[in-house]
């Protein structure tokens, strides 16, 4: 609840830019297993956990779930972007609470077509990579926000490796990391307010 409180205080600063999103996962060693733990592929089938983000355009952390190492991305793409909850508007604008992204960018992983119909259907352009035919550089323009919101969580030492058995436990970690990082951008936003 508080990240979703620090959210709605960036959407009343207009301080989150929903004309694209991004979205990433990275992988941490559980040193002790537990829930949510599975051989991870890229680490010699140690057990490990995923941290799936959800960011903005400027890399304001949205929605983040846990999974096991084992779980494919592409699995997370739509539950993830079904988790955003609404956002309150700028204060004065009128309308809805804001939860869809204009566009979405993701990586190889992503992509299949159930899951660019699935983003389509709820009014999001994807901009998933195509595998064999757009380059990664081309969109890692875009992308790199999220590994810098991902690099961010890890910097707290809790989360750069997985010690608690509890998913309950580490995924109010990886909330109350997002709610500190949402903090910098409110103190930012409260500094600079946006020019209209």
């Amino acid at each position: 609840m508080l990240h979703q409180v620090v959210l709605n205080w960036l959407g009343d600063l207009d301080a989150i830019d929903w004309s694209r999103a991004s979205i990433d996962s990275i992988s941490v060693r559980a040193k002790r297993g537990g829930e949510h733990t599975g051989p991870n592929p890229t680490d010699r089938g140690k057990a490990g956990s995923k941290y799936h983000f959800l960011v903005d355009r400027h890399g304001v952390p949205l929605a983040v779930q846990l999974t096991a190492a084992n779980v494919h991305d592409s699995k997370l793409l739509v539950p993830l972007v079904d988790a955003v909850r609404p956002i309150r508007r700028p204060t004065g604008e009128p309308g809805r609470p804001r939860k869809r992204p204009a566009k979405l960018h993701a990586d190889k992983a992503y992509a299949s077509r159930a899951n660019r119909q699935a983003l389509r259907r709820r009014g999001i352009s994807p901009r998933i990579a195509r595998p064999g035919i757009d380059s990664s550089q081309r969109l890692g323009r875009f992308r790199w926000v999220v590994e810098r919101s991902q690099a961010w969580v890890v910097a707290f030492r809790k989360l750069a490796v997985r010690y608690d058995r509890h998913a309950a436990t580490v995924l109010a970690s990886l909330h109350i990391a997002c709610t500190l990082i949402c903090l910098r951008f409110l103190a930012h936003a409260e500094a600079e307010p946006p020019l209209k």
